[in-house]
């Protein structure tokens, strides 16, 4: 089978209000970041399958006579497809030498390829090519660098198969698909997301899919039509944290105090829907500093609700600080307990300012980027 080179790429994504209080029923509004992972696509004619990850130093290649003899444990049932084949998955956990324990970064990429390529190829005429990404996305810091890297995949094959047709003119240089299209894209993005992770919520591989930002209530996702494009900083403190830890933390406070708890809880319920409710304002009517000033307020609350339901951090309290002296307004993003903060940049903060405050937040030891969020998904 013959395939077309081409090079896709999807959106990180960051929690902007919401996080933990979704777990306990609350609206979350998730958006993309403007840091991006990048899939090239090219094919071969030596029948060999490669997949080169060079952020996490991972290069493989494999004889497609070898990967044709995992085949025959396809799954033969059209509606199975797009549930997680189980037996498929030990199988190819077989095949890598990996069959206990967790699977570390390396293992979780090549496990999702395989499975995606299997999936979409192994009915037919299995092609011979070269998968090569990377990433603007640090992995690991809750951003969705695994989600971004799952899209690429289920794009790019599905493109190959003819499941789906390139969305890309001659005459233009990125192109989008369609809402049929990226349903499908979604679908398959998802499965290797439960590859890498196990039991994920979906927003990751939404937000990389539609990027934009999505309303997440209840297991629902909801991509919203139209939102501002927001510049930010986004800071990493490099504090390891456990997500499973922070979540049972909580839960543990609001069994104890929840008369205490759960109006915090309605609290952020409130922020994320305010936040929302200016966010579509700021697309349809002109943007004024009313519009940021709210922006800025809902962010300081929301970080001190973060601090009181337990999952605030001192190197997070350091980057509030040193933002807000140079009269910046930050939270935590996603799990807390270190990990990353976002920084809300207005349109009139100049570059010695945004510089300045990114070399005080180095000096502590952080990486930091300037981007943006609310920006495209899926592209080709």
């Amino acid at each position: 089978m013959e395939v077309r080179d081409c090079l896709v790429s999807a959106p990180g994504k960051a929690i902007l209000h919401g996080e933990h209080a979704v777990v306990h029923g609350k609206v979350a509004l998730a958006v993309s970041l403007n840091l991006r992972t990048y899939l090239q696509l090219k094919a071969r004619s030596d029948g060999k399958v490669c997949i080169n990850l060079p952020n996490i130093d991972t290069f493989v290649c494999w004889e497609l006579s070898e990967l044709k003899q995992l085949t025959s444990f396809l799954s033969d049932k059209k509606e199975e497809m797009q549930r997680l084949d189980a037996e498929l998955v030990k199988r190819l956990r077989e095949f890598i030498g990996v069959t206990n324990g967790n699977l570390d970064s390396s293992a979780s990429a090549i496990l999702a390829f395989l499975y995606i390529y299997l999936s979409l190829f192994g009915s037919g005429d299995m092609p011979s090519l070269t998968v090569s990404v990377w990433s603007e996305l640090p992995t690991g810091a809750g951003l969705g660098s695994s989600a971004a890297y799952s899209v690429c995949l289920a794009a790019a094959f599905l493109c190959a198969t003819g499941n789906i047709p390139t969305p890309l003119k001659e005459w233009e240089q990125t192109g989008r698909w369609c809402q049929e299209d990226l349903e499908l894209i979604n679908s398959w993005a998802f499965q290797g997301e439960k590859i890498i992770h196990g039991n994920p919520s979906g927003v990751d591989n939404a937000v990389g899919t539609w990027g934009g930002m999505l309303r997440f209530l209840a297991g629902k996702i909801i991509p919203l039509s139209r939102v501002p494009l927001l510049r930010i900083l986004l800071t990493n403190t490099k504090v390891p944290r456990s997500t499973k830890v922070l979540v049972a933390r909580v839960k543990d406070k609001i069994n104890k105090l929840p008369s205490i708890m759960i109006p915090v809880l309605d609290s952020v319920d409130a922020i994320s829907c305010t936040c929302e409710k200016v966010l579509t304002e700021m697309t349809c009517e002109p943007i004024t500093g009313d519009h940021y000033n709210i922006l800025e307020e809902l962010i300081d609350i929301n970080q001190h609700h973060l601090n009181v339901i337990g999952v605030g951090h001192p190197s997070l309290d350091t980057l509030c600080q040193v933002t807000a002296a140079r009269g910046l307004h930050s939270k935590l993003t996603g799990a807390g307990g270190g990990g990353c903060g976002i920084t809300l940049l207005r349109p009139e903060t100049d570059s010695t300012t945004v510089q300045g405050t990114m070399k005080d937040l180095r000096d502590c030891g952080y990486d930091c980027w300037e981007t943006s969020i609310g920006g495209p998904g899926d592209s080709v």
